[in-house]
């Protein structure tokens, strides 16, 4: 017995998930009820990842400053101009998907009553003010990058603290990431109620309507997580990009498509990068950083969802006007909250380049919702994923040169 145990929570992290996902889909299929009442289980491992993340990020960035040697560097740079790059590419890749394949929805007459950003000016607007939010409001409410720019405020400040107070903070850290390792150990769990509840709830029938949309979308999702950022790798690294890219879509990318939530994969990006024995004082700052700003896939969902509004209403769209969707949707998609759906309220803000009402926009933000148990949840697998691809393509570029 005790060795049965101490396999299950010693093996495959990756092979139990697996496990979980077979083993959800099977009870939706025979006993929908059931399936529905083990729900708890996924919002249980949701809501534990969302409670420590925060606390995690915060103390990291805080700890790795602080405790930084002289001639030591993170690499931010170009980590940064890769999230850039490959947000703005997938806004491109949507375009074109978009052009080849083009959609039309039949729009539902329910109206959303949330409201969008009504420029990029209020986006931009939002990010900064969430620079300077209240670190303890930032904390509760999960703001990264608030969070952020606190840990790095405290960690510069404590950089000439005493060894021991500088020690304090390394401690502290090493025992959050204990906790955070116990967390994911009850991925196989959580997985198993978010899969069975999804499809017991929503089940797939009410996708088949919107079938062609979501063939763009996930195909330009793939394009992006398969070619695109395979390339962009090769190109910082000049090595084959496919065991990076393939591992962090296994060991990232799955866990982000059942919680649907960036901020909620940040500790498994954190521990996956530790694997990857990637730079701690890199990865602290990178990781939590692209759950707010590294938004491909977001990018992709506002580029698609806005052009098959175009088509729709039969407008005429020139290439200048798409390659400007393709800046505002990039620009946009970094302002994306890092929860579920958060990309799909910044539809009616690049609907406005085309002249489209705010009531059109907001019945195609409730399509988006439709399809949301797969938009969303590929979306989020993209975006968390790329997070940890990018930083470690960055860390072994630094390596090669160093």
């Amino acid at each position: 017995m005790q060795s049965l145990i101490k396999r299950l929570t010693q093996g495959s992290l990756v092979l139990q998930i697996l496990i979980g996902i077979i083993a959800g889909i099977a009870l939706a299929s025979f006993n929908p009820a059931w399936a529905k009442s083990v729900a708890l289980l996924g919002d249980l491992f949701v809501s534990a990842l969302k409670a420590v993340a925060p606390v995690l990020v915060f103390i990291l960035v805080a700890s790795s400053i602080a405790n930084q040697k002289p001639g030591q560097h993170t690499h931010m740079k170009p980590i940064v101009g890769l999230y850039l790059i490959g947000t703005f590419a997938a806004s491109l890749t949507a375009v074109v998907l978009s052009f080849a394949f083009p959609t039309t929805l039949v729009l539902v007459t329910d109206q959303s009553t949330l409201s969008p950003p009504e420029g990029i000016g209020e986006v931009l607007h939002n990010l900064l003010f969430q620079v300077v939010d209240n670190p303890v409001n930032a904390l509760m409410t999960g703001n990264f990058i608030g969070i952020l720019a606190w840990g790095i405020a405290l960690g510069l400040a404590l950089h000439r603290a005493s060894d021991a107070t500088k020690q304090v903070f390394h401690d502290v850290s090493f025992g959050i990431t204990q906790i955070v390792k116990v967390v994911i150990r009850f991925a196989p769990l959580g997985i198993f109620g978010l899969v069975s509840n999804t499809l017991a709830t929503t089940g797939f029938g009410a996708l088949l309507g919107y079938s062609h949309l979501l063939a763009v979308l996930l195909s330009a999702m793939a394009i992006i997580a398969l070619v695109v950022n395979p390339l962009i790798v090769f190109v910082k690294t000049r090595e084959n990009p496919y065991p990076l890219v393939l591992r962090c879509l296994r060991e990232s990318g799955v866990t982000a498509f059942f919680t649907r939530s960036s901020a909620a994969n940040v500790p498994v990006n954190l521990d996956l990068c530790k694997r990857l024995n990637l730079h701690e004082d890199t990865y602290s700052v990178s990781i939590p950083l692209g759950a707010t700003i590294n938004m491909g896939g977001a990018a992709i969902t506002i580029t698609v969802l806005t052009l098959a509004a175009v088509h729709t209403l039969g407008i005429e769209v020139d290439l200048a006007t798409a390659l400007l969707l393709s800046i505002v949707s990039a620009v946009s998609a970094c302002g994306a909250s890092g929860v579920a759906g958060g990309s799909l309220l910044l539809i009616p803000l690049a609907c406005s380049l085309f002249g489209i009402d705010n009531s059109v926009a907001m019945q195609v933000v409730a399509v988006g919702y439709i399809i949301g148990v797969l938009q969303d949840s590929a979306e989020t697998a993209l975006n968390s994923s790329t997070d940890v691809v990018f930083t470690a393509a960055a860390d072994k570029a630094a390596s090669r040169k160093a």
